[in-house]
């Protein structure tokens, strides 16, 4: 894993996969079940990631290989031998299409009311790449920045990658107006978000026309642009030596001469995405524009579910001027039984990770699952009137009343996901209910400002100490 001067980009994709993984020896029949897998979940990694992130002699147990390559366990075992053995009989195209969509209908390809309750309306029309599920955060999906410089396994956007139409999310020119009035009406709006996909695999001139509209004039209100990237850590030569990084910094530099706060939300899923020479010189020349950096990444088994995993993590974030941001729970959708981490067993690893570094690091907030409802946080493990409890907490939700409000549920170690979960008492129960929230005819103008819609009151529950 040697420092390399900046390379011209190159993809590759599920063709691909016979030829890398001869760096590995696989055989045959593993060759076939991981291509298999990428027949339903996307693949496509480039040349950074495999020669710099990858121990090609240990791949079995490498967390960079399992973060980028499918493996056949992702697949239920007979979901896994249907796809294989059409593979191996070389079926025609049609039976495999047929195959494939029958499993990624099991897969909950939009989770968190995604499309049917965060998608906002604008004069009685949805508006295309766009979600408004918080009251001050708006998300924007650009065309242009809707694939990624490499898939990780685990993506909860997995569905925008697999080439259907239908699932995407991915804003239109035809709603670039409607877009901008429904931004002048709900003025409580001051945060956007622009996601994907990954922004930053866009061309710079692409990447300006998308940011413009929030900083013209009559969008004051419009205090923080974020931008999601993965580029960070799988192509940090975006910012260093592609031929418009220069570029790219400039426009960062005029978003904050324009009075706006610029996060790189950098996505960074173990430690050894941090440690190349490439990524502290991308930080530098980031950070020297004004913006940002802050790392957020799921808590993943078998890729970073260990304590001292997240602890170096944090470390040389902070080292590199960064802002540990976030640890999340995988979310309830693609293979989650591959990825899954009890809640219990993740709120040890953030505990343990925690209390090991400096004040600095401890800005992370997790274990935290991005529900139907909101950002649940997993508080600890606690006793209550005698019985042992999961306390609880929205970080952030549909419904501003709940947020910061603890609540209980019962202790469970095998739960993975808050619908797992039991309220400890009927007054925890309103809390835990994920049918409570906005519909997107509840955000149509005219109509009371916010995304928050119509929801069940907040439950008047007394403070219990965790």
């Amino acid at each position: 894993m040697n420092d390399v001067t900046a390379p011209r980009f190159r993809a590759y994709s599920a063709r691909d996969l016979d030829a890398l993984l001869d760096r590995c020896g696989a055989d045959s029949e593993t060759k076939l079940q991981i291509r298999a897998v990428a027949a339903v979940l996307p693949f496509r990694a480039n040349q950074y990631v495999v020669d710099e992130l990858i121990d090609w002699d240990d791949v079995h147990d490498d967390p960079v290989f399992r973060l980028v390559f499918p493996q056949p366990d992702m697949l239920a075992a007979d979901e896994l031998k249907t796809v294989t053995d059409l593979l191996r009989e070389e079926a025609g195209p049609a039976r495999l299409a047929t195959a494939v969509r029958e499993i990624r209908a099991g897969l909950n390809a939009h989770p968190a009311g995604q499309t049917d309750q965060n998608v906002p309306a604008w004069q009685g029309r949805r508006l295309s790449g766009v979600q408004h599920k918080y009251e001050e955060t708006l998300l924007y999906f650009p065309r242009q920045g809707q694939t990624c410089h490499a898939y990780c396994t685990y993506c909860f956007r997995w569905a925008q990658f697999v080439g259907v139409p239908e699932l995407k999310m991915a804003a239109e020119k035809d709603d670039a107006d409607a877009l901008a009035a429904y931004l002048r009406h709900h003025t409580e709006i001051t945060d956007i978000l622009v996601t994907g996909g990954d922004p930053l695999i866009m061309r710079t001139d692409n990447l300006r026309r998308a940011l413009e509209p929030f900083l013209a004039p009559g969008m004051e209100h419009i205090r923080n642009i974020r931008i999601g990237t993965k580029a960070l850590t799988y192509w940090p030569y975006r910012f260093t030596d592609d031929e418009d990084a220069d570029d790219v910094l400039r426009l960062f530099e005029e978003v904050r001469d324009r009075g706006r706060h610029l996060a790189v939300m950098a996505h960074v899923t173990h430690p050894r995405e941090l440690r190349p020479e490439p990524v502290r010189r991308a930080v530098e020349r980031i950070r020297s524009t004004g913006a940002v950096i802050r790392t957020q990444a799921p808590l993943v088994r078998s890729i970073n579910d260990d304590a001292a995993v997240w602890r170096e993590m944090w470390t040389r974030a902070v080292a590199l001027d960064a802002v540990p941001y976030y640890m999340f729970v995988e979310r309830d959708t693609g293979p989650r039984q591959y990825f899954e981490v009890p809640l219990v067993r993740a709120w040890q690893i953030y505990r343990e990770a925690l209390a090991s570094v400096t004040g600095l690091a401890r800005t992370v907030r997790g274990p935290s699952m991005s529900a139907t409802r909101g950002k649940v946080v997993v508080d600890g493990v606690t006793e209550v009137a005698g019985q042992s409890a999961l306390a609880l907490r929205y970080l952030q939700a549909r419904d501003p009343e709940v947020v910061g409000r603890p609540f209980f549920a019962r202790f469970d170690p095998q739960a993975t996901w808050v619908t797992d979960l039991r309220p400890l008492s009927p007054s925890d129960a309103p809390f835990l209910d994920q049918t409570a929230g906005a519909r997107p005819e509840d955000r149509v103008a005219g109509q009371a400002p916010g995304p928050t819609g119509t929801t069940a009151p907040a439950p008047d529950v007394p403070h219990r100490p965790v």
